[in-house]
């Protein structure tokens, strides 16, 4: 298998090989056929900790939840393999109700292949509904930090609240990230993550605005590509302490952008095609990018990449109260039109048969919402939906990334939201670099057309550096899209409280990211009445 992903880097292979020769390695490697010896977690020693990366959990279900770590005592080394010989790794994971741990709900052993750079992805089941668990993982001497995760709520269930922070883009030079620190102390039972995760770009060895000379090895310099190097890009942004507390604290639903593989990437179209003329070359980098996107989250087996495809797109229940429909806008993408970036409306962009989500994921959306009988339908989705013009005066300007790129997906979901009548369509989004609130219109080119839901777009972590709270573009956002009704451009979260009456966001900010230290404040709070949809102060 080692041999194999070398020249799955190094080689140019059609799709069908390719597929065929991912596909059995990434089988061999969860079923234990991997051509390794195997150590049993008693007889394991380590010079340091292995636990360097911390535990996460996620995708909670009423009788379970996805528990993960990866063991990793050197996470940074050269060649992504954080330290671990190739041999498969018993691991023993524990889980109570209580954090001292003396009494044990749930015991068992996994193991950490070498093929899946030892993480370790343990789908739970047995636990009760809407309840709070502790869990950890033994390996040798070892114990890992302990997690604390959330059990959903029974099908069904009348559910009273639900309270859930969104996040997205953190890339790791452009800044701290004080507001994991303040996330982590919140009164959360959920955390969404909404994409860009990661960035495949270099990294300089004083970490960029981080400026802490020495902390970054000199090998991530160049830009993200192979394997071992998104292994060890996903281990840099994972050593992170205040992400780790967030990841211990609650359990997490993530799902990608485009920076997990490389900026602004279409399915099976890189950024800049001419520079990649061969497409079987940008399929084995974006193999790459979701085999090691699948190492290090807190994923279920039914998402296991098979060669450069990944089933990312699920729906997740939160009793009778919300359901998740989380997005993947990224691998079915139609290429953006007219050549990427910022265009009048198009005969592209315009072109039905266009599409942002692929027509197997958007049956499956409406298919989904059409059955629900959840009281809020969240949409957990990359980019911004809600059209936005970003031209002064008569122009018109829109980015062909974002849903104005594709403008008969949009007519599809929101008219399928609109004929059908579903209940408080709520779309939560990343992307952006800045807090956006706005209502979900009809007819956008009409203020005075229906409002159909809502959508609250959420800042970044760190990306784009310490921002300001308003700019001339976001002023003149604001005048053209009378739907918008604010506009901030620090970084931070989003923090829902739901009820089956009210949804309340508070728009939550740090002042810098270039130092530590940051304050949080909310910079602005909206609430939506449930059957009465529109976007009003707190």
């Amino acid at each position: 298998m080692n041999r194999l992903l070398k020249d799955l880097r190094t080689s140019e292979l059609d799709r069908r090989k390719f597929l065929a020769l991912t596909s059995a390695g990434a089988v061999a490697a969860v079923f234990g056929f991997g051509p390794y010896t195997s150590r049993e977690a008693a007889d394991l020693t380590f010079a340091s900790d292995p636990f360097t990366l911390g535990v996460a959990s996620g995708d909670p279900l009423p009788d379970g939840v996805v528990l993960w770590t990866r063991l990793a005592p050197d996470p940074l080394a050269e060649g992504g393999a954080g330290g671990m010989p190739y041999e498969k790794v018993a691991v023993r994971w524990e889980i109570s109700e209580y954090e001292n741990f003396r009494k044990l709900t749930k015991t068992g052993t996994a193991f950490a292949h070498p093929e899946l750079a030892h993480s370790v992805h343990v789908e739970a089941t047995g636990l009760r509904p809407d309840r709070w668990y502790f869990y950890r993982f033994r390996v040798g001497r070892e114990v890992s930090p302990v997690g604390r995760t959330k059990t959903a709520p029974a099908p069904g269930a009348n559910n009273s609240r639900l309270n859930f922070a969104f996040a997205s883009c953190q890339a790791y030079p452009d800044g701290f990230w004080t507001a994991y620190e303040h996330m982590a102390s919140e009164d959360l039972d959920l955390v969404v993550h909404l994409g860009d995760y990661i960035y495949e770009y270099g990294i300089p060895t004083h970490g960029g605005r981080r400026n802490q000379p020495g902390s970054v090895p000199i090998y991530f310099a160049g830009e993200t590509i192979t394997l071992d190097r998104y292994r060890l890009q996903h281990a840099l942004y994972k050593s992170d302490p205040n992400l780790q507390a967030v990841h211990r604290n609650f359990p997490w639903i993530v799902t990608w952008d485009d920076h997990e593989v490389e900026n602004n990437y279409a399915a099976g179209i890189p950024e800049a095609s001419s520079q990649t003329p061969n497409p079987a070359d940008f399929l084995v980098r974006r193999a790459n990018a979701y085999r090691a996107y699948y190492e290090h989250m807190p994923l279920r087996r039914t998402s296991m990449p098979q060669g450069p495809d990944m089933q990312l797109y699920r729906r997740l229940r939160y009793g009778n109260l919300a359901e998740f429909n989380v997005l993947d806008t990224r691998q079915f993408r139609s290429d953006q039109a007219a050549g990427d970036g910022t265009d009048p409306p198009n005969p592209e962009s315009l072109d039905p048969a266009r599409t942002i989500t692929g027509a197997e994921q958007e049956r499956w959306l409406l298919d989904g919402l059409a059955a629900s009988q959840a009281t809020w339908n969240v949409l957990a989705n990359q980019v911004i939906m809600a059209q936005r013009d970003v031209a002064d005066g008569y122009a018109k300007a829109y980015s062909m990334d974002q849903w104005d790129g594709y403008v008969g997906s949009r007519d599809r979901v929101l008219g399928f939201i609109t004929q059908q009548q579903i209940r408080n369509p709520v779309v939560i989004t990343g992307d952006v670099h800045s807090n956006w609130a706005a209502n979900l219109k009809a007819n956008f080119d009409d203020p005075a057309s229906r409002t159909i839901g809502v959508e609250l777009i959420g800042t970044s972590i760190s990306s784009g550096g310490d921002g300001s709270d308003t700019s001339a573009g976001g002023e003149l956002a604001l005048r053209q899209n009378p739907h918008y009704k604010f506009f901030n451009g620090q970084r931070g979260y989003v923090k829902c409280a739901v009820t089956p009456e009210l949804w309340k966001a508070d728009y939550r900010v740090v002042p810098f990211v270039y130092e530590q230290g940051a304050p949080i404040s909310t910079r602005r709070s909206f609430v939506t009445e449930a059957g009465n949809p529109g976007l009003e102060d707190a």
